[in-house]
């Protein structure tokens, strides 16, 4: 049975304020945290055994999934003491695998929702006797990206990183943050200092002459390191665009988790998600949205492709667009943000007193 190792470390710091409180994998998506997502699908392709490698607010994980026997997992958990990068991370959890020197092992991130047929990608690594075997997708514009070229039979030629003018930009493959490595390979990253996959050990490997092999896997894929990104992925997993055998509900247009309160003309869609102790009141329009738990969103207020923080208050008539509020803050009656605005957690914005036009209905 492969086993897998899931990169949790990351502070997030893109996604702040998400992440003053919470750690990035622990952010709820379509109602629970996003890791439950990953988890579920791991399970479903057969993997049992699940190392997490934590640093950032590392205390949080644990207590949520324990030994993971509610998933039908056995996890795991290994803190950095300092961050360690992501061959680095790796390496430090080793000593927790089972496998055998020429058995496959999973490794990915804990920031990418995607619908990568994971069973196929073991599958590819096994047949075609790579060292390491990584997942593939294509992007429109891959400039935000390392660039993964690939010859005629799928194998690794280059690792470009972040290319900027059009004559660097050779492929639209990117690293889809999924491999698979052959378990003797693992134990090659140095374990004494911070190490980049990205950046050091792949190539390297490559210099050296080892076998990496590319998958280009099209499904669903999605970084979700930004707000507006996590927003659309958790909306995504509520319409059923993103496979995950974790979303607690159907999927449709709305999710309301239980304990949330619902007024029954608020209107919810575009596959809005309303967290436990929640409240939508009389007239209000949440759309493409999540609504973390405890907050409330007063009368008449219209909340578009936002996040809403745990325990935040969107006031009434205040209109969010593409916002950002952090946990426990505040916004007043007849306010409008929008644009990718962010408001800290605990912050409070008073009543009528931020505009983006001059009327805001």
């Amino acid at each position: 049975m492969t086993e897998a190792i899931l990169l949790v470390g990351g502070k997030g710091t893109r996604l702040r304020p998400l992440t003053v409180n919470t750690p990035k994998p622990m952010v709820p998506a379509a109602g629970v945290p996003f890791l439950t997502h990953q988890l579920a699908r791991a399970r479903a392709a057969g993997i049992d055994h699940i190392v997490l490698a934590t640093s950032y607010l590392a205390e949080v994980f644990e207590p949520h999934f324990g030994d993971g026997s509610a998933l039908g997992l056995h996890l795991e958990y290994v803190t950095e003491e300092e961050p360690l990068g992501t061959g680095g991370a790796i390496r430090n959890v080793a000593a927790k695998l089972r496998s055998a020197p020429g058995d496959p092992v999973l490794v990915f991130n804990g920031d990418i929702l995607t619908g990568l047929d994971i069973a196929g990608l073991v599958r590819t690594h096994r047949t075609r006797g790579a060292d390491v075997t990584l997942h593939l997708t294509r992007v429109p514009d891959p400039r935000a990206f390392g660039l993964v070229p690939t010859d005629d039979t799928g194998r690794v030629t280059a690792f470009l990183e972040k290319p900027q003018t059009p004559e660097e930009i050779v492929t639209d493959q990117i690293n889809a943050g999924a491999y698979v490595f052959t378990r003797s390979v693992i134990d090659t990253i140095p374990g004494d200092r911070p190490v980049s996959v990205e950046r050091e050990t792949f190539p390297g490997l490559l210099a050296e002459g080892a076998h990496l092999q590319g998958l280009v896997d099209s499904t669903y894929w999605l970084d979700l390191g930004t707000p507006q990104a996590f927003v659309r992925g958790s909306a995504d997993l509520v319409l059923g665009r993103a496979p995950s055998p974790a979303v607690p509900g159907r999927r449709g247009e709305w999710l309301v988790m239980d304990g949330a309160r619902v007024a029954p003309d608020a209107k919810l869609a575009g596959g809005t998600a309303v967290g436990p102790g929640a409240e939508v009141h009389a007239g209000a329009l949440v759309e493409g949205s999540t609504v973390l738990r405890d907050a409330v969103v007063e009368p008449g207020a219209v909340v578009r492709d936002s996040l809403v923080g745990a325990g935040a208050r969107i006031g009434a008539r205040t209109v969010l667009d593409g916002a950002v509020i952090g946990d426990g803050a505040v916004i007043g009656a007849d306010n409008e943000l929008r644009e990718g605005i962010r408001v800290w957690c605990g912050a409070r914005v008073a009543d009528g007193s931020v505009r983006f036009s001059a009327d805001c209905s």
